[in-house]
């Protein structure tokens, strides 16, 4: 899932590839929503720009996308999922989150983050809810961002659900 941009708010399912059939997979589904820095990832993003800041860095090791079945609404004051399912999952690799584009050029104000919960991760009828947060402990947790899932997205045992995730920095 990409969760930026309400006119892409749309789950599209990808065309089966000859592997897909022969191994039976389920082809890979693309979705884009809108999603909301929240209070605290304001004031965590002002902490971050602190000479020492106070608040644990969303960096590879410290930042985990959650998801969860209870979406009520998109606001600031988000704390985590409503009603969250499985753990959070860690960013993949060791390089992300990103800068989309280069320093000065295009893009260089989106951070993007990547988070894949593999088969056996999940078992959730109904995913319409995501937070951003920099902690797998939900109640020590600071939540970055949030965002609802649009039309909401089921995941079984044998599924593999990849979120991609950016966040568009505009000065506002």
């Amino acid at each position: 899932m990409i969760l930026e941009d309400p006119r892409y708010s749309k789950v599209k399912e990808a065309k089966q590839t000859f592997l897909d059939k022969v191994l039976g997979r389920t082809p890979l589904m693309a979705g884009v929503n809108c999603n909301i820095v929240t209070d605290e990832g304001d004031a965590l993003i002002a902490d971050l720009m602190c000479e020492a800041p106070a608040k644990q860095k969303f960096d590879n090791a410290n930042a985990f996308i959650e998801v969860g079945t209870g979406f009520v609404s998109e606001v600031k004051t988000a704390l985590s999922c409503t009603t969250p399912t499985g753990s959070p999952e860690e960013m993949d690799g060791t390089t992300y989150p990103i800068i989309k584009g280069a320093f000065g050029g295009a893009n260089d104000n989106v951070t993007q983050y990547r988070a894949t919960f593999e088969a056996g991760d999940l078992d959730a009828t109904g995913i319409d809810e995501s937070a951003l947060l920099n902690n797998i402990t939900v109640g020590s947790a600071e939540c970055l961002a949030y965002a609802q899932i649009t039309p909401t997205v089921d995941v079984s045992t044998v599924d593999t659900l990849q979120m991609n995730w950016e966040l568009t920095y505009t000065g506002a």
